[in-house]
């Protein structure tokens, strides 16, 4: 569909490419996280070695060793390990989380990949620089917090950590759960269990989140928003918040939209969101410098892009 064959120039076409597409993105979108538990569960690591799968493994580790780290006395006990390996088990099985933790290693991904093509500066890209320089006072604090919570994340991500309290609300209430059921019984650590649950509720502030951050950073942008959609401008953390909330997707969906496999998506993602045919090309040409739109893509309206996009299975 995106690529460089010359296409008759109707609008029927292009939607039917796109649909079509978007077909093939879906079938392939559906069999990532059961392939993903498939090959984080295998014996044989050295048989997938991909920095994917190792990213991704190492994140649900680290998440795992923090919260049974602070369970138990001893952490250099077998007790200790068995506990940190069966626990980042539990994690890969919630597709939820794994979605999450998965979308983390892509954008990773593709943090370096723009630095290394665009020199595009993983933290201080050049919409977070003008933030920084505003006259107004919440915008320069939020552009200040959302910059060291980047930068942390950058750190976390360089040594395949993922800290508890970074992740969205609704993910940690779900590994909260998880860790409570997988420790029923233990009656050694239930009040310790307890105590943590309720310092971690208690402290845990999602508006201060990276993500969190991001969200608020937009709605400041208030007319302003479709700066962030810019890739080379906004950089990919941003970009990815601007894209889900302007088109609809999950943010999970809206960083996998850049996979080569999904660019019907990210077409229809960033046409949904509002962006001219022109503007695409531009988001096209920093991420998939070899793709190219189909003719009478230009045609497609805003709500008809959104209407195909929420028909496919990763839609909303």
């Amino acid at each position: 569909m995106i690529d460089n064959a010359v296409h008759p120039a109707d609008d029927q076409t292009a939607e039917a490419l796109l649909r079509a597409d978007l077909a093939r993105g879906d079938a392939m979108a559906g069999s990532v996280l059961p392939i993903l538990q498939y090959l984080l569960a295998a014996e044989d690591s050295a048989l997938f070695s991909d920095e994917i799968l190792a990213r991704v493994r190492g994140m649900l580790g680290d998440l795992a060793r923090g919260i049974v780290g602070r369970l138990h006395d001893d952490t250099t006990s077998a007790q200790f390990a068995e506990d940190v390996e069966d626990l980042a088990r539990t994690f890969m099985a919630d597709t939820l989380l794994l979605s999450h933790v998965h979308a983390m290693a892509l954008e990773w991904q593709m943090t370096e990949r723009l630095q290394a093509r665009l020199a595009l500066d993983p933290v201080v890209s050049p919409l977070i620089q003008a933030m920084l320089a505003s006259a107004e006072g919440q915008m320069h604090g939020l552009a200040v917090s959302w910059l060291a919570a980047q930068a942390r994340w950058c750190q976390a991500q360089r040594r395949m950590s993922l800290p508890l309290t970074e992740l969205p609300g609704d993910l940690l209430h779900r590994v909260l759960l998880a860790v409570k059921a997988f420790l029923a019984g233990r009656a050694d650590l239930a009040e310790r269990l307890a105590l943590l649950e309720t310092d971690i509720r208690r402290s845990y502030d999602e508006g201060a989140t990276r993500l969190g951050l991001s969200a608020r950073l937009l709605t400041a942008l208030g007319g302003a928003f479709h700066v962030a959609l810019s890739v080379a401008h906004a950089g990919a953390a941003l970009f990815f918040t601007a894209l889900a909330a302007g088109s609809g997707l999950r943010r999970e969906a809206a960083v996998l939209a850049t996979h080569e496999a999904q660019l019907a998506r990210l077409a229809l993602a960033l046409r949904a969101a509002g962006l001219k045919a022109a503007d695409i090309e531009k988001q096209f040409l920093a991420i998939h410098p070899e793709a190219m739109l189909p003719e009478g893509f230009e045609r497609l309206g805003v709500d008809l892009a959104a209407s195909i996009l929420a028909s496919g299975r990763q839609g909303g």
